[in-house]
């Protein structure tokens, strides 16, 4: 479950991922880009303590694919990861990383990939203590394992052509799509798919491999 607060944040997220993607490796263009959101969806943290949203945005031609991790203080050695702190009306100051160097994202993304772990349900907090179920702006699913295998042979070469992050699982590695392809493109399973209002194709958000040895 995740918790949704009704609050004021400073920066905003299209703020912080305006002048985020620029800088990346794998944007094409490093001139500053007017940023759209599109849909969005988050994994639970068990231990309740660091937000997991990931966000689909227009920016410019690009569709792009924003995995982000809120964090109520910095995490050690990710400093290369933080793209910006930000002030939460509610929580107070928060540190804003590129998920894909947070651990807890990894184990997340193994666990949606791996064992289709569902995204979180997610209610907005009122006043009073009420929460409001809010409804879900896409639809995630999950392959997960090949049925009836244990292990999984990876196949002779990773799909190409994509800007993809590898995140490290235990004995496997997980691709996360950066710039997402909307003409039906596949990835090996497991792989983790999505569609969202005005997208009926599922689009490839990642993909593992068992990692050699």
């Amino acid at each position: 479950m995740a918790l949704i607060y009704d609050a004021e944040l400073r920066p905003d997220k299209m703020e912080l991922i305006s002048g985020w993607l620029p800088g990346t490796w794998w944007f094409p263009s490093t001139d500053p880009v007017a940023v759209r959101k599109v849909a969005s969806f988050r994994f639970d943290d068990p231990e309740g303590e660091v937000g997991i949203e990931t966000l689909i945005v227009e920016a410019g031609s690009a569709l792009v694919q924003v995995p982000l991790t809120y964090r109520g203080a910095p995490l050690a050695g990710a400093e290369e990861f933080l793209i910006n702190e930000m002030e939460h009306s509610v929580l107070g100051r928060r540190w804003v990383y590129d998920a894909l160097g947070d651990p807890v994202y990894a184990r997340a993304l193994e666990a949606a990939l791996l064992s289709r772990q569902p995204q979180a349900t997610q209610y907005l907090d009122k006043d009073g203590g009420a929460r409001e179920l809010l409804p879900e702006s896409m639809q995630v699913s999950s392959t997960g394992m090949p049925s009836g295998a244990e292990l999984v042979d990876a196949p002779a070469a990773e799909p190409e052509g994509w800007a993809a992050s590898v995140v490290a699982g235990d004995g496997w590695e997980f691709s996360v799509v950066r710039l997402l392809d909307l003409d039906g493109r596949t990835a090996p399973d497991p792989s983790l798919t999505a569609t969202w209002e005005g997208q009926d194709i599922p689009v490839v958000l990642a993909w593992g491999m068992p990692q050699p040895g």
